[in-house]
């Protein structure tokens, strides 16, 4: 049941990027940026964590998941070490998912040859 779980609920995510993609005249950038503040939006009012207790990796993948994720990073710095940790907390709570995105990109583009569009 949870792999059904996560496939719907990662599946409603994408599927509302996409109707804001074609509905309106939003560029992937701006759609992208509105996933994040609206993963940590909803991370400051604890409603995506139980959304992410229950679809797993259907809520946490997704960029959605990426703004709870530096919303809870911030939080717990700011708890810890004070003003700073709105700057701090953000990078240590992502540093591993952006470095492993880095290297695989990096990997994949060894692999597939990239060329730039004409």
């Amino acid at each position: 049941m949870d792999y059904i779980n996560a496939f719907w609920v990662g599946g409603l995510i994408c599927a509302l990027a996409q109707i804001l993609l074609d509905r309106t005249k939003l560029m992937p950038g701006r759609v992208m940026v509105l996933l994040v503040c609206t993963g940590a939006v909803l991370g400051a009012l604890h409603i995506y964590q139980p959304l992410q207790d229950y679809a797993g990796a259907g809520a946490s993948v997704p960029l959605a998941g990426f703004g709870n994720l530096l919303w809870k990073g911030v939080k717990e710095a700011v708890d810890k070490e004070g003003f700073i940790g709105i700057f701090l907390g953000g990078f240590k709570a992502s540093a591993v998912g952006i470095s492993a995105a880095l290297v695989f990109g990096y990997l994949a583009s060894l692999i597939c040859e990239p060329k730039m569009k004409k």
